[in-house]
């Protein structure tokens, strides 16, 4: 059953044109009456407006629709013409086939169906009223509810920024830009925290800088959460990269010479070239152990070092992905790789311990006849869990678990200076490291206790401590092109930028 109701808005009978009635016979003679505006009756005919030739009234009578088949609970169609009434128009529903009235504005009429109809009409279209909404089914109004919430991303945590991947190595970050192409000063000692995020789900191993200083505002950090990511350090802070191609925990990760690709190495027994503008895997290398330290050729970029859980440290070709050389020891394990300048000798450090001296502990290679130069460098029995090499001059140091760092001459025989330490910060069985300013001026290391601490490179004295984290800060690294940048990261996962 349809009603025509009159809105309050529409316009009265007084103030509109008188509607007209008009007389459809049905398939039993009886008169069905539809109100009709008499503007529109007296306008052209509508049979010519719905396809009758004729032109014919009979067109304005609503046309039945039949289906084949009648069963209770089925509907039998009616067709009406969409007429405008007063400002509004209206569209016909469906009726059912046991109601046979059709109730207007003050009368009715009683509808008959045609002897002969049409079978399996198509579904009307369906017209939207001026400020009324059209009905939805509910359950069309659930899939929709549904398509959205598909189509809706969780905000947990904020992705890396994939946009600006393409970016990385093509422009030139703000905060850098300023320093580029003057020599560098002086390096200043940072004083508070600019920035401090929660970088990773596990221990962070290490963060460096990236060595092109057009993109030294890239800072790359490995974690124990099987995942490496590049954040945009000097400046905004943001993750911008990230390579989860490791099955297990990362150790060291460092950057190629060129600063568009990561080395990383794992305690899956891989070590693996990442891409930094996409963060896709370039190449996979399997060492047969748990890879702990890498250290790139100096003099061939295509040639690195690696150590791990094993008696030998393993020289790889990038470019055909094959070991070139072996270097064998009677050590269980290679703690750090630092080759020294020029790339014809290189020092490792390892975890073997003798009763009375560490004889062992810092052995001394020849890269390209793989012989050991030297085996009595270091005479305590202390491990030494990290090596940096002085910038200018020749001489290495070596973080020793004794909780003092140890100073060396880089020219054979590689002798330790005994007048000279930088004592004053805890290691405590972590692997701390440490690192010479660009100018080596200064020598800043982190402690098992969270500090960082600052040493003349001269005097071996204290410039200054700063408490950084609430962990054992692992490392610490000085910004190459920035002179009072610095980050750090530690135990918990934590990765802090410092400045002046």
């Amino acid at each position: 059953m349809i009603s025509l109701v009159a809105y309050e808005n529409s316009d009265s009978e007084d103030d509109t044109t008188k509607a007209a009635k008009t007389v459809c016979p049905d398939s039993e003679g009886e008169d069905s009456q539809l109100l009709v505006p008499s503007d529109v009756a007296a306008a052209k005919p509508l049979g010519a407006r719905h396809g009758d030739a004729s032109g014919s009234n009979a067109s304005l009578c609503p046309a039945y629709v039949s289906q084949s088949g009648k069963t209770d609970g089925q509907y039998r169609g009616l067709t009406f013409p969409n007429f405008p009434f007063g400002d509004f128009s209206f569209t016909p529903c469906p009726v059912p086939a046991s109601s046979q009235n059709l109730t207007g504005p003050g009368q009715s009429s009683r509808l008959q169906p045609p002897s002969s109809g049409l079978v399996g009409a198509p579904k009307r279209p369906q017209f939207a009223v001026g400020g009324v909404r059209p009905y939805i089914p509910k359950r069309q109004r659930l899939l929709q509810v549904g398509e959205c919430d598909s189509q809706a991303v969780p905000c947990t945590e904020a992705p890396p920024t994939r946009s600006l991947g393409p970016r990385l190595l093509t422009e030139v970050s703000e905060s850098v830009r300023p320093y580029l192409g003057r020599r560098y000063s002086k390096t200043e000692l940072p004083r508070c925290a600019r920035l401090h995020f929660q970088a990773h789900q596990g221990p962070v191993n290490t963060v460096q800088w990236c060595p092109v200083p057009q993109f030294s505002h890239l800072l790359l950090s490995a974690s124990m959460d099987k995942t490496v990511k590049v954040w945009d350090g000097a400046g905004s802070g943001r993750c911008v990269q990230m390579c989860c191609s490791h099955t297990g925990a990362v150790k060291d990760a460092c950057w190629t010479p060129c600063g568009t690709r990561i080395l990383s190495g794992s305690f899956d027994s891989t070590a693996r070239l990442s891409d930094v503008e996409t963060g896709q895997q370039v190449s996979s290398l399997n060492s047969q152990f748990k890879v702990t330290s890498l250290a790139i050729q100096p003099s061939d970029p295509n040639v690195f070092l690696c150590g791990g859980f094993s008696a030998e440290v393993k020289a790889w070709d990038l470019r055909s992905s094959k070991v070139v050389r072996s270097y064998q020891a009677g050590i269980q394990q290679t703690l750090d790789i630092l080759f020294l300048a020029g790339g014809k000798e290189f020092v490792t450090s390892s975890d073997a311990v003798s009763r009375d001296s560490a004889e062992r502990t810092l052995i001394a290679w020849d890269f390209q006849t793989t012989a050991k130069v030297s085996n009595q460098i270091f005479h305590e029995r202390y491990t030494c869990p990290s090596l940096a090499l002085h910038p200018t001059e020749d001489a290495f140091v070596a973080q020793t678990n004794g909780n003092y760092i140890a100073l060396f001459s880089a020219q054979r025989p590689f002798r330790m200076n005994k007048k000279k330490r930088y004592e004053g910060h805890k290691v405590e069985g972590y692997a701390v490291g440490c690192e010479f300013s660009p100018d080596g001026f200064l020598l800043a290391t982190g402690s098992s206790c969270g500090a960082i601490h600052f040493y003349n490179h001269q005097s071996a004295r204290t410039i200054k401590t700063l408490q950084a984290h609430k962990q054992a800060c692992i490392c610490v690294t000085l910004h190459p092109v920035i002179p009072a940048v610095a980050a750090t990261c530690d135990w918990g996962g934590e990765i802090k930028i410092w400045s002046v």
